[in-house]
């Protein structure tokens, strides 16, 4: 097999795990050089990630061995990939795009990584092309080719059932599966869930949380499974307060429970983003970046949980202090995820928040590479 055929198959069957570990392909065989690991045993990984070592029944891989690939001549190697910048093609919905009109704004603008939600079967408007996300009916072995064409690869599936529903255990749970498989099939190394913005009526607080950890333990199995993280989002009553959001990255012990910061629900919900990122910095694996407009912040802080997207341009809004922090902090912590914008895409807005962002990001770099 050619070693970029190899190269493709080894990160098209384990994207999770590329991702979470910022681990490299390194093909030894081809360069014909002797065969050794050159930053991380699996000791040294599985030490700092006690479930990739899990028992497994007879005959069956571990986890690690799934993540070291099948090839004889494919091991894998700590990497260095660099953090980059997506969106997320909630911009283009008031615009009635299509997906693949994003992927064309996406190559045109200079990016590698999209995110999109996922309808779980059809919807009339998505198929007709004006609405910008994918569907569970379209191939997503077919879509990953067809994105290839244009540079792009996705940096998350947005699969944010609000899971402290009581349909959270049902529909919930099974949508977030399908997302999981078609993640694995599309070559998506994260989907991303939440819960809602109110308490469930007729639960404690606690029975909330002991009915979403029934359902996180059950969609975590999967993920291990298929090697996708699954990302928790700051998005309503329980996600946006850090003694709930503590408790549910510990619902189960996997390095594929993780979270997606969020610039603008944190702030929204009445909470500091800069502060939520300092104690949550070693379990973040994907960042939504929103800004607040100063008229927004003063009608609805402390009142809602959160906001789709940001209506004026990041970095024209009261929240564009504390992501230019948010970011060095993520940085100087080693991040090499994706920060996704999240923001209106009419009217050159987000034209305008890729420029600026693009810009903190560049700056935050520099400021973490003196530090060192």
């Amino acid at each position: 097999m050619a070693r970029h055929a190899r190269k493709k198959r080894f990160h098209e069957e384990n994207a999770g795990f590329v991702h979470l570990y910022g681990l490299r392909f390194r093909d030894d065989k081809a360069r014909g050089e002797e065969k050794t690991i050159e930053t991380d045993s699996e000791s040294a990984v599985t030490s700092r990630f006690p479930a990739l070592k899990s028992e497994v029944g007879d005959g069956e891989k571990t986890l690690w061995q799934e993540v070291q690939g099948n090839d004889s001549d494919i091991i894998l190697s700590g990497g260095t990939p660099m953090a980059g910048i997506g969106f997320h093609t909630d911009a283009f919905n008031s615009s009635n795009w299509s997906f693949e009109q994003c992927m064309q704004w996406a190559q045109k603008h200079g990016l590698k990584f999209i995110e999109c939600g996922l309808i779980d079967g059809c919807a009339y408007i998505q198929a007709l092309g004006y609405f910008p996300h994918i569907a569970s009916y379209e191939d997503p072995v077919q879509l990953r080719r067809q994105m290839d064409k244009y540079g792009l690869q996705f940096s998350q599936i947005d699969a944010a059932f609000p899971m402290s529903l009581p349909e959270g255990a049902t529909i919930g749970v099974e949508y977030v599966k399908h997302a999981i498989r078609y993640a694995k099939l599309v070559g998506a190394p994260c989907v991303d869930t939440t819960d809602n913005r109110t308490k469930p009526e007729g639960m404690t607080e606690r029975e909330a949380m002991a009915h979403m950890k029934r359902c996180y333990v059950d969609i975590v199995r999967m993920a291990e499974a298929y090697g996708i993280i699954v990302n928790i989002e700051p998005h309503g009553y329980f996600t946006t307060k850090p003694k709930f959001m503590a408790e549910m990255l510990d619902f189960c012990q996997s390095p594929c429970l993780r979270m997606n910061m969020d610039t603008g629900n944190t702030f929204i919900a009445g909470q500091d983003p800069v502060a939520f990122v300092e104690q949550f910095k070693d379990r973040i694996s994907h960042c939504h970046v929103k800004d607040v407009s100063p008229a927004l912040a003063e009608a609805i802080r402390g009142k809602e949980t959160g906001i789709a997207i940001s209506v004026c341009a990041i970095g024209d809004g009261v929240n564009a202090d504390n992501i230019r922090k948010c970011v060095e902090i993520l940085l100087k912590n080693g991040y090499k995820g994706c920060f996704s914008l999240e923001c209106e895409g009419s009217g050159g807005l987000i034209e305008k928040s890729l420029a600026w962002f693009r810009g903190v990001l560049k700056d935050a770099e520099k400021t973490v590479k003196k530090k060192k």
